[in-house]
C-alpha cells in the first residue's frame, strides 16, 4: 500500500474515531490539509523506505518472505501506532512500546484496519523502556518517531537503544529540528528553559522523566550518538517542511515537497534554521 492511499483510508477512520481525530486534528481545517499531508507522507515515505529496503548480516539464515528477509522492527514510542499500521499492510511486522492514553485505542484502530491488512504483524506493549527487560541484540532497527526528545536521561536511553540493536542495525529518528527559529520561539514561550519534566503515569502507577519537547539539532544529536557509540549516517539526513500552508493552495502538493527538496540541499542556512523536521539514520557498529 502507498502513503498516499494510506493517507486516504486513514482520513475515513479519523471520521469513525473521535479520540484519534481529536488528536490528529486533520479535519479541522481543510485549506491546510495538503500541508500537513506532505508532512506526514513524506515522514511515513522516509520510514518505510529505509525500513523495507535494509539488509542485514544477522538476517541470514532467517524465514524468507517472499525472497525477502524482513528485518527486527521495534518502534519505541509507537503511539497510536499508525506507522505500525502501514508498515504491516506492506507485509512487516514489528513490535511497539507505548505509554499514556494511546494504548486503549489500539484495539479499535486494529478492527478497522483488519479490512485491509494482517493486523496480526502489530504487537504492541504498554511500558518504559526503562523498566521492560533489555533484550541484548534482539532488533534491526529502532524506530523513535517524534519520541527522541522525550526520551530522558538521554544517555541510558541510547545506552539501551546500543544494546538492543544487533551488529550493523540502526536507529531510525523522525524528529523536529531543534534549531528552527520558529519553533525554537514557540517552545520557548510554552515550556521556558524547563525542558526535562516529570508526570505521574496512570497505567505505571508512578512519576515518570520526561523530555519537555527537548528538540534539538543535528549537530547535538550527532554528538550524543557518537558518545553512546552509533555512527551516525550524513548520507540517511533528510529535512521537510520549509513552505507555510499558502504554498500548497497555489501549487500541487508534489512540486512545493520536489522543490523544498532542493532547496535544502543547496541552501545550508535555510535547511539549519528554517526546516521543521528532520529524519537521520544512526548505526550500531559491525565489529
Amino acid at each position: 500500500m502507498t502513503v498516499n492511499d494510506f493517507f486516504e483510508l486513514f482520513l475515513e477512520e479519523l471520521k469513525q474515531h473521535d479520540k484519534l481525530n481529536e488528536y490528529y486534528k486533520y479535519h479541522d481545517d481543510p485549506a491546510k490539509l495538503p500541508f500537513r499531508k506532505a508532512y506526514f507522507t513524506q515522514r511515513l515515505q522516509y520510514v518505510f523506505d529505509q525500513t523495507s529496503t535494509a539488509k542485514f548480516p544477522s538476517l541470514v539464515g532467517r524465514q524468507a518472505i517472499s525472497n525477502f528477509q524482513f528485518p527486527n522492527i521495534w518502534d519505541c514510542g509507537s503511539g497510536y501506532s499508525t506507522t505500525q499500521i502501514f508498515l504491516a499492510l506492506n507485509g512487516i511486522s514489528s513490535r511497539g512500546s507505548t505509554l499514556e492514553f494511546y494504548y486503549e485505542h489500539i484495539p479499535k484502530r486494529m478492527k478497522y484496519w483488519s479490512k485491509y491488512g494482517d493486523m496480526d504483524l502489530v504487537k504492541v506493549s504498554y511500558e518504559n523502556i526503562f523498566d521492560a527487560p533489555l533484550k541484548e541484540n534482539s532488533e534491526d532497527i529502532v524506530i523513535l518517531q517524534d519520541t527522541l526528545h522525550h526520551l530522558e536521561p538521554l544517555n541510558q536511553s541510547l545506552d539501551i537503544f546500543q544494546k538492543t540493536l544487533r551488529p550493523g542495525g540502526f536507529l531510525l529518528a523522525i524528529e523536529e529540528n531543534g534549531n528552527n527559529l520558529m519553533q525554537r520561539i514557540k517552545l520557548y514561550r510554552q515550556r521556558g528553559s524547563k525542558r526535562i519534566i516529570e508526570y505521574y503515569d496512570e497505567g505505571l502507577g508512578r512519576k515518570v522523566l520526561m523530555g519537555n519537547e527537548n528538540i534539538r539539532p543535528f549537530k547535538t544529536w550527532k554528538k550524543e550518538f557518537e558518545k553512546a557509540g552509533f555512527q551516525m549516517d550524513e548520507d540517511s539526513v533528510q529535512y521537510v517542511r520549509l513552505f507555510p500552508p499558502s504554498f500548497f493552495e497555489k501549487q500541487p502538493l508534489d512540486e512545493v515537497v520536489e522543490r523544498e527538496q532542493r532547496i535544502w540541499k543547496n541552501h545550508p542556512l535555510l535547511k539549519e534554521y528554517f526546516f521543521f523536521g528532520m529524519n537521520f539514520l544512526a548505526r550500531k557498529g559491525e565489529g
